[in-house]
């Protein structure tokens, strides 16, 4: 099976890269080191099996096609497109760019996808929803987001990517698939981009107390990275005649304050937060319903204190965080 990746050297990139050179798949990894780092592609890149394109896919189709095609001249069988900033600290550094790998790159890799024939996945999220007026969050909820607003150049930009893959697939016969993430975590995650983990992780690392935004009442439905890629496998490989969006994530909501407790314990600490402002424009409520991706035979499996457990060793052991 020949894949490509965008985004690759990110967090979830890097993961899905490791797992397809495992299985003995062939590999391109497209990824401009925007919001990447090249230590996530050290097991692929070791194994013979990956190949990274230093490239920005924001770029008109033909100029994506020669740059593929100059590292793989054989048709492609699936592409992931998971490049985009995906922490608030990323995409409001680069909303220009993050609108428009969301949107550009995203129509010109449809457009590799049809000349390749290549099945398609767009890697959405849960921010499509916005702060949700309907909880939990079904595929069909059309979500509540401020179109102007500081995070519309990310909600906007996915939603935009959404509906051309919904056109796509319609009008073009694209064999395409949206996943929608929510709130994921795990090893490969850089401590340094503000989402709540890393985020709590780095005030350890300078042996600061764990940051809660406002109340610490608003809920998130964390979803460890093994899980949420064990749900992206049978999305890609399941036949999809009519394209359904698919929610990957975890039903068990907690508050913020319930995962920093847990961060505490996952790190043998006692508890100790301190309350900042809070986010502007933070959603309240996040939790997926999640009866499509059980229908596909799936259920997450990694409980949040697990989860937590292996990630913060992982920064232990790759002294991203710790000496």
């Amino acid at each position: 099976m020949r894949n490509l990746i965008t985004g690759g050297a990110g967090f979830l990139g890097s993961n899905l890269a490791n797992r397809l050179v495992d299985r003995g798949e062939q590999v391109v990894i497209i990824d401009n080191l925007s919001s990447g780092y090249m230590r996530n592609l050290e097991y692929a890149l070791s194994s013979g099996r990956a190949t990274l394109i230093f490239a920005d896919v924001a770029q008109p189709p033909e100029a994506i096609q020669a740059i593929v095609r100059g590292a793989i001249p054989e048709p492609l069988d699936r592409i992931y497109h998971f490049a985009s900033p995906a922490s608030p600290e990323a995409y409001g550094k680069m909303p220009w760019e993050t609108l428009c790998v969301n949107a550009i790159g995203t129509m010109s890799l449809i457009e590799l996808a049809l000349r390749d024939r290549a099945r398609f996945l767009f890697a959405s999220t849960s921010e499509i929803y916005g702060d949700p007026l309907v909880h939990p969050q079904p595929e069909s909820y059309f979500g509540n987001v401020d179109p102007i607003g500081p995070r519309s150049c990310y909600d906007e930009g996915k939603r935009f990517g959404e509906a051309a893959v919904a056109t796509a697939v319609g009008k073009r016969e694209l064999d395409g698939r949206i996943v929608r993430f929510f709130n994921c975590y795990g090893p490969a995650m850089d401590v340094t981009d503000g989402r709540l983990v890393p985020a709590m992780v780095e005030a350890l690392a300078a042996g600061k107390r764990l940051p809660i935004h406002g109340t610490g009442q608003q809920t998130r439905s964390m979803t460890y990275v093994d899980d949420a890629l064990d749900l992206v496998a049978l999305v890609m490989e399941r036949p999809q005649p009519v394209l359904q969006p698919v929610n990957v994530g975890n039903d068990d909501e907690r508050s913020v304050e319930e995962i920093a407790r847990a961060v505490a314990v996952a790190a043998g600490i006692p508890f100790d937060p301190e309350f900042v402002s809070p986010r502007e424009a933070d959603p309240q409520r996040r939790k997926p319903d999640l009866t499509t991706a059980r229908s596909y035979g799936w259920q997450p499996t990694t409980t949040l204190e697990a989860g937590l457990a292996k990630t913060y060793h992982w920064f232990l052991e790759t002294h991203l965080a710790f000496a």
